[in-house]
This record gives structure tokens, sequence and C-alpha cells, in this order.
């Protein structure tokens, strides 16, 4: 059984004046035969520079691709790698489909 893993935007936050993108909300999701059976969600947080890089993308146009790629490029210059949260997403979808613990009581 394949696992796929999804990544999506959750939501931006953003300067009203300029558009500047400051925050994003991600999500992944951890599919098994198109049903979801895990997601990690996070955020990653990003500094407003004294002026705006000439390449500087307005709010209005940006698109998911692009904003994916910033929080994928933020987070492989971390601990946090991308590689790493698809593994730990991996790990919950496979104890979700074949579960290696459980709680309760046994009367």
């Amino acid at each position: 059984m394949a696992i796929t893993k999804t990544w999506e935007i959750n939501t931006l936050e953003s300067d009203v004046s300029d558009g500047f993108v400051y925050q994003v909300v991600y999500r992944v999701k951890g599919m098994s035969d198109s049903v979801e059976k895990a997601r990690i969600v996070g955020s990653i947080e990003f500094t407003k520079p004294d002026s705006l890089p000439s390449d500087f993308i307005a709010f209005a146009t940006l698109d998911t691709s692009t904003v994916l790629g910033w929080v994928q490029t933020a987070l492989n210059a971390t601990a946090k790698t991308v590689s790493v949260i698809e593994t730990n997403l991996e790990a919950q979808v496979n104890e979700v489909l074949t579960p290696t613990k459980a709680a309760g009581v046994p009367w």
C-alpha cells in the first residue's frame, strides 16, 4: 500500500501595507488509498527586510507552488527538513494502518 504525502498551504499572514508574507502555516497530509490517515501542521516565519527585494512577488499574484517552495527551502535550512517531516508522517500513517500500541483497559 503506497503512502502519499500531500503538501498544502493552510494560510498566510501578511503586512497589509505592502503584502509582505511574514508567516505561512502549512500542512502535510499522509494518504493511503486516497484517505487521509495522518497530518503534520507547522508554520514558518519570515523576517521583513529593510527594503523589499527586486524579485518581490505581490501578495495578490502568489500561488501555492511559490509559497510551498518558500516553506520547503526554509525547512531544509533547519533541522526540520522536508525529509524528516515526510519520514515522521509516513511512520504515523504506518502506525494507523498497522498499530503497534493500544490504549485502554482490558475489562
